[in-house]
């Protein structure tokens, strides 16, 4: 076992898919022992999760707490006598993932709860640094490359997902320049293992597999605008956890931002392309305007459930924004981790969507 300097880590974010990839990878490779921050709805899936963990990882025994309480509350919902004074580390995972979500709902979360989030930690002596997931789509509609320490050049959102994850991240810029140590990292959209496919949610590309799935041998998909101008950026969340990890070990990655991206990502032709041959499909392209096809969508009724792609993804079709990983990249060469491309692990993304159907579309809120 790689052991690390042992922290105490008061984690939010558990059960979810990220987190608990996140915590369940530390627990392997560290002596750290966790206080997991936990909704009371979502206290039995999480208790189910850690019992399935126990018999497979016996170091996880007793090195998890999990604690009921809520990010959108003052004080976090928890009080002095949930022992948390000694906690040395944060990391901040829990936000609602939904392009769909309601601007009250988003700002109580993404926005209240990470404030709530930076006061709980002005009152921890030991702290020493905040781990932030923010999101590279902080950056809404900004043409053109976006820097890691660019976030004042977003002006103008496609969702109200985007535009709370912006407000989030100056609320930690604010408190780092106000002498909070911590760490942001900005992950891109986030698929499943690129070794395994899990997932715990299929959403984003998995609404164009769907699709096609749904088709014959010859596929129909709409084209909009120039599909190879645009890039999309996936990352499997693998390489996410992997990096986080790595990031979070690493005492030179205090007071930097990290956008998780890959460098050199798919334009949306070539994705499509890629995603059609992993579900053995002939794809056969509409040529479509994105205001069309937004506009057929949102008022066709009906539409959007038999085709099964949310109108809100349909900009990511034409998303005008690419990711400068320079930080990231050289930080996590010397750490021998690197992204793979979308192109070598789609069909097992593909594969493992066909063997659960039962799993969700919808975000844990």
């Amino acid at each position: 076992m790689n052991t690390l300097t042992s922290d105490h880590i008061l984690l939010t974010g558990f059960p979810g898919f990220l987190g608990s990839e996140l915590l369940l990878r530390s627990l392997k490779k560290s002596s750290d022992r966790f206080s997991c921050l936990v909704q009371g709805k979502f206290r039995p899936l999480a208790e189910q999760k850690l019992e399935s963990w126990t018999g497979k990882h016996p170091e996880v025994r007793d090195r998890v707490r999990l604690i009921e309480g809520d990010i959108t509350q003052a004080g976090l919902g928890i009080t002095v006598s949930d022992g948390l004074s000694d906690v040395s580390r944060v990391q901040h995972f829990a936000a609602v993932y939904d392009l769909n979500v309601k601007k009250e709902i988003a700002q109580r979360i993404n926005v209240e709860g990470t404030q709530n989030i930076l006061r709980f930690c002005e009152g921890l002596p030991r702290l020493s640094r905040l781990d932030y997931v923010s999101t590279c789509y902080v950056s809404g509609k900004y043409e053109g490359v976006f820097k890691e320490d660019d976030l004042d050049r977003a002006k103008v959102f496609n969702n109200h997902y985007e535009s709370t994850k912006h407000e989030a991240e100056k609320s930690v810029r604010l408190a780092m320049k106000n002498g909070l140590p911590a760490t942001i990292f900005r992950p891109a959209i986030v698929v499943g293992n690129s070794r395994t496919g899990e997932t715990d949610k299929f959403d984003g590309p998995y609404f164009v597999m769907q699709w096609l799935l749904r088709q014959g041998d010859r596929a129909l998909l709409p084209r909009l605008g120039d599909p190879d101008r645009f890039t999309i950026n996936l990352v499997p969340s693998d390489f996410v956890v992997e990096a986080i990890a790595a990031l979070c070990a690493d005492p030179s990655a205090a007071g930097k931002t990290f956008q998780l991206a890959h460098p050199a990502p798919l334009t949306i032709g070539e994705t499509v392309r890629v995603i059609a041959e992993a579900c053995g499909k002939r794809l056969i392209e509409i040529p479509l305007p994105k205001w069309l096809a937004k506009s057929a969508v949102g008022g066709i009724p009906g539409l959007e459930r038999w085709l099964g792609i949310p109108r809100s993804s349909l900009d990511y079709f034409v998303h005008p924004t690419s990711y400068d990983t320079t930080n990231a990249t050289a930080h996590l060469q010397k750490l021998g981790i690197h992204c793979p491309r979308f192109d070598e692990y789609a069909f097992r993304l593909v594969e493992f969507m066909k063997k659960h159907p039962e799993i969700r579309k919808q975000a844990m809120i």
